[in-house]
């Protein structure tokens, strides 16, 4: 049995993650209290001391949301010490998958389904996307870091508070009208799917370093919003305060599928049901104050 660590352990990702992989691997998960990713001393002794298969690194750090009581100078200095603390400790374990993200490419730089390829045609000016581009500058160096760049992800366990699907959802439990900041076209992956596809590179050698992990499927956000409200079976308003469509944010998945023969994504409808059923039976984590505030 593979022994695996997961660190972000509070993080929405790392919590699906261990949900699901403690029924298959010898799992360990932690959060920042039972590892400072920060402090290179420990972090370099915890690997020595304890040998894993596999890492799973989820930690992240990221001023970008508005309940955030992060720093927002601190974004590149933190997100380079947890990555390189655990890259340095490479002789003590077996792999390390991280998760990338679509702001390595540049954000004011975005095209849609942009390919592996496009990376490094732009630098990002963002210390959260220009720290996600030195870790991927690194991996494609390694001989056993893989980043897996993504996208939208969305699930149960995601922050409600301001991602768009979960947060829409919770407006549809709460019979409100879906409101929308301003429309744009998103590549959505479902939790579940990325699971399947971070198992899979547990159990395999890649090929490549760097893989757009995405459902190659993209939808505006009223688009999404319709079918939340099918899920949801009500007639619900959909209310959009700014005019006009932000910049696509999408990739290209084909070096992915080429890789994971027979891969298969559960369909966007499909996904928004699930989710939307789930915090329908979850009210009690939902605080409607908080959401119609943040809705206002």
């Amino acid at each position: 049995m593979l022994k695996i660590l997961i660190t972000g352990g509070s993080g929405f990702i790392a919590k699906s993650l261990h949900e699901v992989l403690l029924h298959e691997y010898n799992v360990v998960l932690v959060t920042r209290k039972e590892l400072d990713l920060l402090d290179s001393v420990k972090v370099y002794d915890f690997f020595k001391k304890n040998k894993f298969d596999a890492v799973i690194h989820s930690a992240t750090y990221d001023a970008a949301p508005v309940f955030s009581t992060k720093d927002p100078q601190k974004v590149l200095e933190n997100n380079l010490r947890m990555f390189f603390n655990i890259a340095r400790s490479k002789d003590h374990y077996g792999k390390m998958i991280y998760f990338g993200s679509g702001a390595e490419y540049s954000r004011e730089n975005w095209i849609p389904n942009m390919k592996e390829d496009y990376f490094d045609k732009h630098v990002p000016s963002d210390q959260y996307g220009f720290s996600k581009y030195l870790m991927a500058k690194y991996a494609q160096l390694s001989n056993n870091i893989y980043n897996l760049r993504l996208f939208g992800v969305f699930g149960k366990y995601d922050d409600w508070r301001y991602r768009f699907i979960p947060n829409a959802c919770c407006q549809a439990v709460y019979d409100m009208p879906i409101t929308i900041n301003q429309n744009a076209v998103f590549d959505f992956l479902y939790i579940d799917d990325l699971i399947n596809i971070v198992q899979w590179f547990l159990n395999n050698k890649p090929s490549q370093n760097i893989y757009n992990v995405c459902s190659g499927k993209s939808y505006d956000f009223k688009t999404l919003a319709g079918k939340i409200i099918n899920s949801a079976n009500k007639s619900l308003d959909i209310k959009i305060k700014k005019d006009g469509l932000r910049i696509e944010y999408s990739g290209d998945n084909s070096l992915l599928k080429n890789e994971i023969k027979n891969i298969e994504f559960l369909s966007i409808d499909k996904s928004i049901e699930q989710l939307y059923k789930w915090y329908n039976s979850n009210k009690v984590l939902i605080d409607k104050e908080v959401l119609l505030k943040n809705i206002s």
